[in-house]
């Protein structure tokens, strides 16, 4: 019995020493939540800009650039789809319909270098997103055509 007391021992020894380092480890800091913009954040960080050097590349016959802002405006709303794949009950593709046709058409004019067709079609888009603001029940948000550039930084004339 008194040789089994030493083995008995180093068993217990070696069975509680996880339990006794287990207990004095500290518990894993949580991680930090992914950051995720909100819907306004996306719409003002991302959206508005683009639909803002796209009217001021089009003001200045800028087909390079314009071409370049709709295509950046096309990822950008792509980003919100991704982000907010739905509103409330409403799949934001669905609310998304009212842009799709007139950015085909303002593409279709930025090719032509057609200044006319380009302003219908910045039209129809600007329409578009007043269109789903009002449907979104966000009427107070209300989109135009920029009156003034808000880059002051940038030329939006073509490069000669």
């Amino acid at each position: 019995m008194r040789n089994l007391l030493p083995s008995a021992l180093a068993i217990a020894a070696v069975v509680a020493a996880p339990i006794v380092v287990a207990a004095q480890t500290p518990a894993p800091a949580p991680q930090p939540q992914a950051y995720r913009p909100g819907l306004g954040d996306l719409m003002t960080m991302t959206v508005q800009p683009r639909h803002i050097k796209l009217a001021l590349a089009g003001k200045e016959k800028n087909w390079v650039y314009a071409a370049y802002e709709l295509h950046e405006l096309e990822e950008a709303f792509d980003r919100v789809t991704r982000v907010w794949p739905q509103w409330r009950s409403v799949p934001i593709t669905d609310m998304m319909t009212s842009v799709k046709e007139p950015m085909a058409e303002m593409s279709k004019a930025i090719k032509a270098a057609d200044a006319a067709a380009f302003e219908t079609a910045y039209g129809e888009l600007t329409k578009g997103c007043n269109g789903c603001h009002l449907g979104a029940q966000r009427g107070m948000i209300v989109i135009k055509t920029p009156d003034a550039a808000m880059f002051p930084d940038q030329d939006f004339r073509p490069v000669k």
